[in-house]
């Protein structure tokens, strides 16, 4: 049962950062990690370290953005009691310039990969410790007031 609550913890974790990203306040993305959290993207050589940190780069998300992440195969492994780690695939679809309560076309993923998380119990609290995306698929945000808007 335990292990069961474990992983049930950190994918909502997983679950939960992705909302905030996408519906709610995404500079608050950081009180999902550890003090020490680490968000990274090895192809840039991007790495975000900290909890201050992550709230500025996750705050810096434009406004006018509009995203929502598909996330799948969310495989939880719990290494001890205190630590856990994470596969989950994703689909993300954005766009910048948004205007609220437009209804836009249907348009394909901006990003498809995965990301690789830890977790670590910290207090009794189970927070992501470090998460790396691997983006195979990927490429530039579609602007809407661009001259190519359909």
């Amino acid at each position: 049962m335990t292990r069961l609550l474990a992983e049930r913890s950190c994918e909502r974790l997983v679950l939960e950062l992705v909302r905030r990203l996408d519906l709610g306040d995404p500079s608050t993305v950081c009180d999902l990690f550890t003090p020490d959290g680490i968000w990274e993207w090895p192809y840039e050589g991007r790495r975000i370290e900290g909890r201050e940190a992550l709230r500025a780069y996750f705050g810096s998300r434009p406004v006018d953005r509009l995203s929502r992440r598909m996330c799948t195969n969310i495989l939880v492994t719990v290494d001890s009691p205190d630590t856990a780690a994470a596969t989950t695939y994703f689909a993300t679809y954005r766009v910048d310039g948004y205007t609220d309560g437009a209804l836009i076309p249907p348009r394909l993923p901006a990003n498809i990969g995965h990301y690789e998380d830890t977790f670590r119990k910290t207090d009794g609290v189970w927070l992501m410790a470090t998460r790396t995306l691997v983006l195979p698929f990927g490429g530039p945000t579609e602007r809407l007031d661009a001259p190519n808007r359909s």
